[in-house]
């Protein structure tokens, strides 16, 4: 593995921190949860918890706060993500991958739609 030099690991560590602030709760509109039990890992919930988050920075937005749980309880629909907005209440959407991921962020955060290809009936 090649050493970084002190420049760059302040630079991934700016980085990083900036991704981390998207963690805190405090005064965010909307609330992303990925489901990261073991079934969601091993499905793709961390190629999902970092597809929302890529989004949400491609978009610019900072009202929208990204965190992870554990098993959903739902491991048939693994992985799950459930969105809560004052809009549209809460809604948890099943079999997320990537392309899944941004467009909840595109339809369902900015846009306000459901997107019903993908919604699962869960106690969220």
């Amino acid at each position: 593995m090649a050493k970084l030099s002190l420049e760059e690991l302040r630079s991934l560590r700016a980085k990083e921190s900036e991704r981390l602030k998207k963690r805190n709760i405090h005064g965010r509109d909307c609330h992303i949860v990925v489901c990261m039990g073991t079934c969601g890992i091993q499905a793709g919930a961390k190629i999902v918890l970092n597809a929302i988050v890529d989004e949400l920075e491609a978009k610019g937005l900072d009202n929208v706060i990204v965190t992870q749980s554990g098993c959903s309880g739902s491991c048939k629909d693994e992985p799950v993500v459930e969105v809560h907005t004052p809009a549209l209440g809460s809604v948890a959407y099943g079999h997320v991958d990537a392309k899944v991921a941004k467009d909840i962020v595109n339809e369902h955060i900015i846009g306000g739609k459901i997107i019903s290809d993908h919604k699962i009936d869960l106690e969220v």
